[in-house]
């Protein structure tokens, strides 16, 4: 039998929206987010865009000020071409960690999706930039547009008086080295107010004024004086408190050939860097909170009669979509969607605290049967980043049914083996593995500067602690140390040493590099 629903109650009918529908659709989906999940957000700002927007969006890494470069240029007309021929869509939305919270909706958005998509990110988002340990503790959501206004604004005055290609001549080698351009083991400072940017400002206008050349007259060292007492390689190393894990920072405080504008520069590009640093670790964790609270809105204003069939059925043929996961065989498979895992796990979250299984007790005491899963999700999505939740909350019947194994893929031989499966040592195994895999601080390659004689020969030294015998493409390694090298001045080299055995396996100098 057809379910009824009063006119007077939905929010959703026909495919066609205004802004009044997108209001009331708003506060629809506001009062079941704060009084029913009890999510807690900062102020929404909504904002209708384009396709070709969204485009640009897509372009200048989704903020809503950016300074020019042309490499955004580049990107805008690749995507463009992607979209225009089909190669690709375009996303729903798109959401900025600010405070307020901006969203932009698409223009060509039907009004059951545009519902779909401001819970999705005006509230599942939202909770999760606010409320995640890593962006409380990285970023400064209140501080962030006004920074990149800032940015914007000084970039554009040193186009206008030093010329674009002495600005791109930096941004260039900056933006190369954004992946090791943050700090990861500890926090940095916050944001400055604008009071505070522009005391910066006054500062570096002096600077520039009364600049001195004076670093690149000291002298260097007499022959026969290359050996160093360790005493004062020691001390040396100290002073410049190495190693040091941020290259961008490194380099702006102490090149010896950059000017205050030039390091200015470095600076923005690093605190850019340093912005989505948790986001690069809590994909899996905040799409996956996103599209629970999405679905959960949905099925309860359905529920409450404030949406037709029609609208429900739009809704969830564009949720399947959103969490489809290819098979390992399918052309589609380009590893594991993060929607899918994410939405996955917190399902299995909630049945195991509402409806727990004698294995899911014994994985889970301190959550199977508490019959409280939204307090058990808040606290996860609180405290959690993609490894740890992972590590912690990966079931054994999720594993099942994601036929989850681990192959060994030992480089000498033929054949991968299957080295673990579905049994009580395999889902641990397979778990540990898997959340091995979100692991930035594992993954990512681990360079970093361990001396530099400043008075001497200028040489910067760097170490890369190389992890189960995998090296950097030599390539990029060579063009990664041409940018360092035009932003340090002097020559500098790389050593590449065994993190098990602390031998060195390889070392490559900018002094090696045709240029």
């Amino acid at each position: 039998m057809a379910r009824r629903v009063g006119k007077s109650q939905l929010i959703v009918s026909g495919s066609d929206w205004n802004f009044e529908k997108l209001s009331r659709a708003y506060e629809a989906i506001e009062t079941i987010a704060l009084n029913e999940l009890q999510l807690d957000v900062y102020p929404n700002q909504m904002e209708i865009i384009s396709s070709e927007q969204m485009l640009d969006a897509y372009s200048s890494v989704g903020m809503p000020l950016m300074y020019r470069h042309w490499s955004f240029g580049k990107h805008f007309l690749f995507q463009e071409q992607l979209y225009r021929k089909g190669g690709r869509g375009l996303a729903y939305e798109l959401v900025i960690n600010s405070n307020p919270c901006i969203i932009y909706l698409m223009e060509e958005n039907t009004m059951a999706l545009q519902a779909l998509v401001t819970a999705h990110a005006a509230f599942g988002h939202n909770h999760f930039f606010k409320n995640n340990y890593l962006f409380q503790q990285w970023t400064d959501a209140g501080a962030i547009l006004s920074y990149l206004d800032f940015a914007k604004t000084y970039i554009t005055r040193c186009e206008e008086r030093y010329g674009v290609a002495a600005v791109e001549a930096i941004l260039d080698p900056a933006h190369a080295l954004m992946e090791q351009g943050v700090f990861r083991y500890r926090r940095p400072p916050r944001l400055t107010s604008e009071k505070e940017r522009e005391e910066a400002r006054e500062r570096l206008e002096y600077e520039e004024r009364a600049y001195n050349d004076l670093w690149r007259t000291l002298p260097q060292k007499k022959k026969g004086s290359e050996t160093e007492e360790p005493d004062s390689v020691a001390e040396r190393k100290k002073s410049l408190n190495l190693p040091e894990e941020n290259l961008l920072y490194f380099l702006e405080k102490n090149s010896l050939i950059l000017e205050p504008w030039q390091r200015e520069i470095l600076r923005i590009v690093r605190v850019i860097a340093q912005y989505f640093y948790p986001q690069r670790q809590t994909q899996v964790m905040n799409e996956g909170c996103a599209t629970f609270v999405h679905y959960t809105i949905m099925n309860m204003l359905f529920d409450q009669g404030k949406m037709t069939e029609g609208a429900m059925l739009e809704i969830l043929r564009n949720h399947a979509n959103v969490i489809f996961q290819p098979g390992f065989d399918d052309p589609r498979y380009s590893g594991i969607n993060p929607y899918a895992l994410g939405f996955a796990m917190m399902q299995d979250i909630q049945r195991i605290s509402m409806e727990p299984t004698a294995e899911d007790r014994d994985w889970f005491p301190h959550m199977a049967g508490n019959g409280n899963w939204l307090e058990t999700l808040l606290n996860a999505w609180a405290n959690h980043r993609d490894e740890s939740f992972i590590r912690q909350y990966l079931s054994p019947a999720l594993i099942r049914k994601w036929r989850f194994f681990v192959l060994s893929d030992v480089a000498q031989e033929a054949h991968y083996e299957v080295a673990s499966i579905h049994n009580e040592r395999g889902y641990e195994k397979i778990r540990s593995d898997l959340a091995h895999t979100y692991d930035i601080g594992a993954n990512r390659p681990d360079i970093q500067v361990v001396d530099v004689d400043l008075l001497g020969n200028r040489h910067l030294r760097l170490q890369h602690t190389v992890k189960n015998g995998i090296l950097l493409e030599e390539t990029s390694r060579d063009a990664t140390l041409r940018h360092i090298r035009s932003l340090w001045g002097y020559d500098v080299s790389l050593a590449g040493v065994d993190a098990e055995t602390g031998s060195t396996l390889y070392e490559r100098s900018t002094s090696q590099i045709s240029r």
